[in-house]
């Protein structure tokens, strides 16, 4: 499978706004891939999720979706802890309904605790959700998220840890927030293609064929990001991006994230395919 480019949540030109509607109109825009955003809770029952992956089956559209913004497996409080490894696990149900082949999250927030500390919570309650989605045989792809800003748990280093701590994680490499949280590092075709180049070699093949990556402009400070941006109206070089993914061959999922969505998702798509 090459590398399919799609938006996150449904596109803005689609005139039915369910999830059905987004799939169709993916299709119609010759894009591959939605991610379902369930970031403002998971409001989607069984029999939604069948429909929607029937669908998106029938136009051979790739889905992925975004779990609730809500979550952190740093808490200091122990039930928000175990409301966060709950929300993975509904979205993770839901998912497998849809016939989702990854689950996107930001895992934590830092909260002055060293990285190491933050890592080692981060996997211990990532193992027990693997557990549980195991024991209910949800072979969904955990995927934390590279995060924008330094006070969230997150850079590439932390998220490929995760991964290879945890069967059934991968990392969601999110560009602009690596970009973002080194305040404007990480935007040459060389320093894509070290990116690239640490993960395969950490993670090999099973990364290599299934990747899943974030776009969009963004807008940052010292602090790290501040918000999503147009691809032309930001210094994100995204040309240089795409001839990375190129060299490397890989494949999967790129969710483009821009507020224009499908607009820089066709100029993505259009970037990469020129490549040859």
């Amino acid at each position: 499978m090459p590398l399919l480019f799609g938006t996150a949540g449904v596109p803005l030109s689609s005139k039915d706004r369910s999830s059905e509607g987004g799939v169709r109109r993916i299709r119609e825009l010759d894009l591959g891939a939605l991610e379902i955003e369930f970031v403002q809770g998971v409001r989607m029952g069984e029999e939604k999720a069948r429909k929607v992956g029937i669908v998106a089956k029938e136009d051979n559209i790739a889905l992925s979706c975004h779990a609730p913004y809500y979550i952190n497996l740093n808490s200091r409080e122990p039930e928000k802890i175990t409301a966060s490894r709950d929300r993975i696990i509904h979205t993770a149900r839901i998912s497998q309904i849809l016939g989702v082949r990854s689950v996107i999250f930001h895992p934590a927030f830092n909260h002055d605790n060293p990285s190491e500390v933050v890592l080692e919570r981060v996997v211990r309650e990532l193992s027990l959700v693997r557990e549980a989605l195991d024991a209910e045989g949800i072979d969904v792809v955990l995927r934390p998220e590279t995060t924008g800003k330094g006070t969230q748990f997150g850079d590439l280093t932390e998220t490929i840890k995760i991964a290879k701590e945890v069967s059934g994680i991968l990392p969601c490499i999110d560009f602009s927030h690596l970009h973002a949280r080194t305040n404007g590092r990480y935007n040459s075709y060389d320093e894509f293609c070290e990116i690239l180049d640490v993960t395969a070699e950490s993670l090999g093949d099973r990364w290599v064929k299934n990747v899943h990556f974030h776009i969009s402009g963004i807008e940052y400070g010292l602090k790290g990001e501040k918000r999503h941006l147009v691809l032309k109206e930001s210094d994100l070089c995204f040309e240089e991006l795409m001839k990375a993914c190129h060299s490397f061959g890989v494949e999967g999922l790129a969710i483009c994230e821009s507020p224009n969505l499908e607009e820089d998702a066709l100029l993505l798509q259009q970037t990469y395919r020129a490549l040859g």
